[in-house]
């Protein structure tokens, strides 16, 4: 995924493409800011991950990932000397945990009851978005410059499978069926994965979807909700055939949520807000509203025991333009990082 200091740019929301004008005023989630959980040690971010069954909060800050407890923001522990971590995934009937470590590319293992960490195991060059695939019991590392996956067996946590990916992958996603779907950044495509053969199936191009990062998945209507954060598009994918069902502005996503109990999708925008689309049937979608966040938070983690949304964050500030470079990332202002809680 994406660096997440990077501009902030205004967002011009619109209706959606595919949706009459009298069905704008459509009912609302009652969701808002409820509350922030300060983080006080400076970093970059990346992904967030909710465990809602152990209410715990796994984000990733600079080399470490910090654990909070997701009722009270308070903290329960960290990960160490995970360089440069961008995702967390979590193989709760294992007790493991897994960080992507891209400026180490490795990824580190650790109990999820005493958050020690197990062992560290090597991957591809920048592994990135990461997920446990509770179907084959694998992990799966996406490997941003190495434009591969790593594939590990979280029973025996050796390597099984490197799975050549020809583009940069992004976010990756399992239908629990036997099926891994991944967005591929730079070529605009949705890759679906045989499970059990390491095999690519299907490569699907996204017509009208630009930098593909988030992605989440309905499982019970396989539909899957891909953020283009380069056009600021999020398309609806029918991950039987490969054919766009609908197609919704959004903003300058990195991430994307799913919540099956409210049949809710969610893109995280940088630009301070969460767009929020209402699944009402395996061919029907419609927009509900943007929530107002905060600006940078652009990843997103769904619990979907409390519903409750989290994103991570920092005030920033801007830098001025140089000669070598006219449109510089802000800078995270020390002591702001925080997770922005968003619910009823």
């Amino acid at each position: 995924m994406k660096s997440i200091l990077k501009p902030l740019c205004l967002l011009l929301f619109s209706l959606p493409l595919n949706t009459p004008l009298h069905l704008f005023a459509q009912e609302k989630t009652g969701f808002h800011v409820l509350t922030d959980y300060p983080i006080k040690s400076t970093g970059g971010w990346d992904y967030i991950t909710a465990d809602g069954a152990n209410s715990r909060i796994y984000t990733s800050h600079g080399n470490q990932v910090n654990i909070l407890n997701a009722a009270t923001g308070d903290s329960v522990s960290y990960i160490p000397d995970t360089k440069g971590v961008h995702g967390i995934a979590i193989a709760s009937d294992f007790n493991k945990g897994y960080t992507s470590n891209g400026r180490a590319n490795n990824i580190t293992i650790f109990d999820l009851k005493t958050n020690q960490v197990l062992k560290t195991v090597d991957a591809g060059t920048n592994p990135d978005a990461i997920f446990y695939d509770d179907f084959s019991k694998k992990v799966y590392a996406f490997n941003g410059r190495s434009k591969d996956a790593t594939v590990i067996d979280v029973a025996t946590d050796a390597v099984v499978a490197t799975i050549p990916l020809g583009g940069k992958p992004e976010t990756g996603v399992s239908d629990g069926k036997g099926k891994i779907f991944v967005n591929i950044e730079d070529t605009n495509e949705e890759l679906e994965i045989d499970a059990s053969t390491y095999k690519i199936i299907n490569r699907w191009k996204l017509d009208g979807g630009e930098e593909p990062s988030g992605l989440a998945m309905d499982r019970a209507t396989n539909r899957l909700f891909i953020g283009c954060g380069g056009n600021q598009t999020m398309i609806v994918l029918d991950a039987t055939t490969g054919t766009q069902v609908a197609k919704f502005p959004i903003g300058r996503c990195d991430g994307v949520g799913f919540d099956p109990g409210l049949k809710l999708a969610y893109s995280s925008n940088g630009e301070g807000t969460i767009t929020v689309i209402r699944e009402l049937s395996a061919s029907k979608f419609e927009f509900v509203e943007n929530i107002p966040t905060e600006p940078g938070a652009r990843t997103i983690a769904v619990d979907t025991y409390t519903h409750k949304l989290y994103l991570p964050t920092a005030q920033l500030k801007p830098v001025a333009p140089t000669a070598d470079n006219a449109h510089p990332r802000p800078q995270q202002v020390p002591g702001t990082f925080h997770i922005v809680v968003v619910g009823k």
